[in-house]
């Protein structure tokens, strides 16, 4: 049976930076949720983003809820791998000269597996916002049921889409090249 990770941004990457946006060209935020939605995004211009905390540079960074800020070498594996669920969006970070890419991640599979996760939590009437009853409000501990993925090497969870799920063919390949600010959790 295939094993599926949690990719992550390591927070605890010692000394790294922390970013802010995205920005437009007149220093508008950027809906930043569209990304965590499984469809492509057209945009009017290249996304900017700026140093929210100064630091060392990693190759994927969490940029605003459900967001990824790809280096171009982490891209370069994505394709040379064919992994065609993602669409790169070109990006400007502020003081790097590289490119960068916004992470698009374009398949949603259904497959949390609720009886394994250590902790499933819903939104409930009292909570205040009618339109969520029913859907997820918090998951700890997430566990993926392999049975219902199929090929995927990279996709979001169906109702808790801010999880971005890896196959291991992937893991290993990014574990490889030594990329910086992923950490991996088995699911």
């Amino acid at each position: 049976m295939s094993r599926y990770f949690r990719l992550l941004d390591d927070m605890e990457f010692p000394g790294r930076w922390s970013l802010d946006g995205p920005f437009d060209e007149q220093v508008s935020e950027i809906d930043n949720w569209q990304f965590s939605e499984g469809r492509r995004v057209e945009l009017a211009c290249v996304p900017r983003f700026t140093l929210y905390q100064a630091g060392r540079a990693v190759d994927f960074s969490h940029a605003g809820v459900g967001m990824h800020i790809i280096h171009h070498r982490v891209a370069e594996v994505l394709e040379r791998l064919g992994i065609e669920d993602v669409q790169l969006l070109p990006a400007r970070v502020e003081g790097q000269t590289e490119p960068w890419f916004i992470l698009n991640i374009l398949r949603i599979i259904r497959c949390i597996d609720e009886a394994r996760c250590e902790e499933v939590e819903y939104w409930t009437p009292e909570d205040g916002q009618p339109d969520k009853v029913g859907q997820y409000f918090s998951i700890h501990g997430l566990k993926v049921d392999p049975t219902k993925i199929g090929d995927a090497d990279i996709f979001r969870t169906w109702g808790w889409e801010v999880a971005i799920i890896v196959s291991e063919r992937l893991k290993e390949a990014l574990e490889r090249e030594g990329f910086t600010g992923m950490r991996f959790v088995e699911v």
